[in-house]
């Protein structure tokens, strides 16, 4: 279905100058009726006007980011969004990466509270995977689909500042010394000027998640909160982070396709919400305070879940608004 839109939109986008693609969407797009193809973009209209000229950000992560197919299909929804109006800009980690290469050189690092205790050799992995390695592949990818990507870290235009992270020990454990991270940090402030002057022109910000601090050092910083971050300081239309589940589930594993910042904090108070959804779900609710319109937990293991969920009626994950009200207008 997404395929027949970006075919239609743009045919070199859609075929881009790969042969194998080529012939799949070629083979895809004809055993689609006229009529078929015309009911999908009847579908997308009112999307596309709706968002035309707003700013989404996309933080692009999980098994999206490893799967041939996955990687492609969000390229080509990228390349779709910026080619009907919508200025996306894209936020990506990339911790199973540098994992993998910190194995490669024999450096073995902790983790606690799911952060990564990082040293400066540690550091010097993380900035070679994330700026460079996994950052040039996205950019790469979106470029080869039509696109015109521009890869940068917070360190471009000083425009992620950040500070060190110290970990309070748990109330469980009898230690009362700060827990020292290393170069883990948080956003302390974002100039979005750099930002905003790639995404309202013909490029689109891809954006690794590292700051830089008051003293000059480099800081490894979630790529969820940098999202968020980001969205918030440009006000944007909206933030969605792509996971490795449905969405959010309830404790009968169905899907919540609708949520108020209310709803949130009831289903983290009764467990529903629990381990690594909390901070997404606190990234979440922090963006739509900040005043992000709306945040959605998407499905990156479903090929085009992007375009999935921002142009079609049933979408692909859940959707976060900030009251009651809101979650009642937008249905």
């Amino acid at each position: 279905m997404v395929l027949d839109i970006l075919v239609v939109i743009n045919p070199d986008a859609a075929y881009s100058s790969n042969p194998v693609y080529l012939k799949e969407n070629q083979k895809m797009t004809q055993e689609r009726t006229p009529y078929q193809i015309a009911d999908v973009l009847i579908e997308a209209l009112p999307y596309i006007q709706r968002f035309k000229g707003k700013t989404v950000v996309v933080k692009f992560g999980g098994n999206a980011m490893v799967d041939e197919a996955l990687k492609h299909s969000f390229a080509r929804d990228i390349v779709l969004m910026k080619l009907v109006g919508i200025n996306p800009i894209v936020v990506h980690g990339g911790g199973p990466q540098i994992g993998q290469l910190l194995t490669k050189l024999g450096k073995t690092t902790g983790f606690i509270d799911g952060m990564r205790i990082t040293d400066s050799e540690t550091m010097d992995v993380v900035e070679m995977v994330l700026g460079g390695l996994v950052n040039k592949e996205i950019v790469n990818l979106i470029n080869r689909h039509g696109g015109k990507a521009v890869g940068l870290t917070g360190k471009d235009g000083d425009f992620i500042r950040a500070k060190k992270i110290h970990l309070k020990p748990s109330v469980e454990d009898d230690a009362t010394e700060i827990i020292d991270l290393g170069h883990v940090g948080e956003v302390s402030s974002i100039d979005p000027s750099v930002v905003d002057m790639l995404g309202n022109s013909d490029f689109i910000p891809v954006i690794a998640p590292i700051g830089v601090g008051e003293d000059g050092r480099s800081y490894n910083i979630n790529a969820d909160l940098v999202a968020g971050k980001i969205a918030e300081v440009l006000k944007a239309e909206k933030l969605i982070l792509l996971t490795n589940t449905a969405g959010i589930l309830d404790k009968e594993g169905n899907l919540l396709t609708g949520l108020s910042v209310d709803d949130i904090d009831g289903l983290i108070a009764d467990g529903t919400i629990s381990e690594g959804m909390i901070p997404k779900t606190k990234c979440a609710t922090d963006a739509l305070k900040g005043g992000v319109k709306s945040v959605h937990i998407i499905d990156g293991r479903v090929e085009h879940a992007v375009l999935l969920e921002l142009f079609t009626n049933q979408g692909v994950g859940t959707l976060l608004l900030r009251t009651v009200r809101d979650k009642a207008a937008y249905s």
